[in-house]
C-alpha cells in the first residue's frame, strides 16, 4: 500500500519534456545551437590558449612582437600564386614573391580573428525564434496537459482532469487562430534566419561561402594533378605577413615573414560541416513549410496528418473535429496529442466530436 502511494510522486519527480514546436524547429534551437557553442569554444580555446600563428622571423624581430603583429594586422595570400606548380614556382599555394604586386592582387585575411565571435552570434539568432514563440505560447500547453502525461493516475482525477480539459476546448473553440499563426511565423523565421546567416557568412568570407560546399565535393571529384582545394584558399594555412621597423641607421626596414596558421585547419573542417548542416536543415524546414501551406489550405490534409498522427482515433472523430473547428484548434490538439497520454488524447478527441456532432445537428 505505501509503495502504491509513493509512485505518484516519483512519477512527478522525473524530469518531462513538454513538446510546444515541431522536430525540425527543434533542430534550431537545441542541436544547432549546441554545434554552434561548441565549436566556438573550440576556436576560442586554440586562439586564446595555444598559438594560433606562427611566423618565421629573423633575430632582427623578436618572435613574439612579429607573431603578434602579424595576427593583429592580418596576413595575405597571393591569389595568382594558387596556381602555380609547388615546389618549382611558389613554395606553398598562394605564398609568392610580392615586392613587385600591388596591394590590389594581395588578399588579405582578417576574418579568423572573428571566427569564435561570429559562431556565438550565429547561436544566439538560432535561439532567438525559440525564445519568440515561447513568449507567445506563454506556457498554454503545460498548463492544459494537467500531468495528463503521467499513465498512472487515479480514475477519478483522470476523469476530472479530462473535463476540464474538454470544457475548455469547448469554450474556448475558434480563438486559436492567432495562436497558431504566431508559431508558423516563428518556423518562417527559422528559415530566414537560415538563409540570411548563409549570406552573412558569404560577406563574411568575401563571398566564398555559399559555393564552399560544391568547391569542395569538386576538389574531391578532380584529378590529384589539376585540382586547387578551395578550403585552403578560403581558410590559407601558410601566409604572408610584411613588418616594417626603422634600422639602425634611421631608414625603413621591410622584413617579410611567412606564417603558418594552425586553427585554420579547424576552422575549414567547422564551416564545411556548417554549410552541409545548413543545407540539410533548410531543406528539411522548407518542406515543414510547404506542409503548414497545405494544412491550411486543405482542411482535407488536416484530417490526413491529424489521423495518421494519432493512430487510435478514428478517421470519422478526425472529420467530425476538422469540419466543425478552425485552423488554430486543429493545431492546439495536434500539440497537446504530442505531449498527452494516448488513451487520454482519444477519449478527449471522442467526448469533443461527440459535442461538435450534436451542435451540428442541432444548427442543422
Amino acid at each position: 500500500m505505501l509503495a502504491l502511494k509513493s509512485i505518484p510522486a516519483e512519477v512527478n519527480a522525473k524530469v518531462r519534456r513538454v513538446h510546444i514546436d515541431s522536430p525540425v524547429f527543434r533542430l534550431h534551437y537545441s542541436i544547432t545551437v549546441m554545434i554552434l557553442l561548441a565549436f566556438s569554444l573550440i576556436v576560442t580555446t586554440r586562439q586564446y590558449v595555444g598559438n594560433p600563428i606562427d611566423c618565421i622571423h629573423t633575430k632582427d624581430v623578436p618572435e613574439d612582437v612579429l607573431n603578434t603583429y602579424c595576427w593583429i594586422h592580418s596576413t595575405y595570400t597571393l591569389p595568382s600564386a594558387f596556381g602555380k606548380i609547388v615546389g618549382l614556382e611558389v613554395p606553398y599555394p598562394g605564398v609568392d614573391n610580392s615586392r613587385n604586386s600591388g596591394d590590389q592582387e594581395k588578399k588579405y585575411a582578417k576574418y579568423y580573428q572573428w571566427v569564435c565571435f561570429c559562431l556565438f552570434f550565429q547561436a544566439i539568432l538560432f535561439y532567438a525564434p525559440r525564445w519568440f514563440w515561447k513568449s507567445c505560447e506563454g506556457g498554454k500547453i503545460t498548463t492544459l496537459m494537467m500531468d495528463l502525461d503521467v499513465g498512472i493516475c487515479s480514475e477519478g482525477e483522470r476523469k476530472h482532469k479530462k473535463r476540464l480539459l474538454l470544457d475548455y476546448l469547448w469554450e474556448n473553440r475558434n480563438n486559436h487562430n492567432w495562436w497558431a499563426y504566431k508559431y508558423y511565423l516563428c518556423e518562417l523565421l527559422a528559415l530566414l534566419n537560415l538563409v540570411g546567416q548563409m549570406f552573412l557568412m558569404d560577406r563574411f568570407f568575401d563571398g566564398a561561402f555559399l559555393t564552399y560546399g560544391l568547391e569542395v565535393i569538386e576538389f574531391m571529384d578532380s584529378d590529384q594533378e589539376d585540382r586547387i582545394d578551395p578550403m585552403i584558399i578560403i581558410f590559407p594555412r601558410m601566409a604572408k605577413c610584411t613588418f616594417h621597423k626603422f634600422g639602425s641607421s634611421g631608414e625603413v626596414e621591410r622584413h617579410d615573414a611567412v606564417c603558418i596558421l594552425p586553427l585554420n585547419v579547424v576552422n575549414e573542417k567547422i564551416y564545411i560541416f556548417l554549410w552541409f548542416w545548413f543545407l540539410i536543415l533548410g531543406f528539411l524546414t522548407t518542406l515543414v513549410l510547404l506542409w503548414r501551406l497545405l494544412a491550411i489550405a486543405s482542411p482535407r490534409t488536416r484530417v490526413l496528418l491529424l489521423n495518421r498522427r494519432f493512430r487510435l482515433v478514428s478517421r470519422e472523430i478526425c472529420e467530425t473535429i476538422v469540419r466543425n473547428t478552425r485552423l488554430g484548434d486543429w493545431f492546439l490538439l495536434v500539440t497537446l496529442g504530442e505531449n498527452l497520454d494516448s488513451l487520454v488524447f482519444r477519449d478527449v478527441l471522442t467526448d469533443l466530436s461527440v459535442k461538435l456532432k450534436h451542435e451540428h445537428d442541432m444548427g442543422a
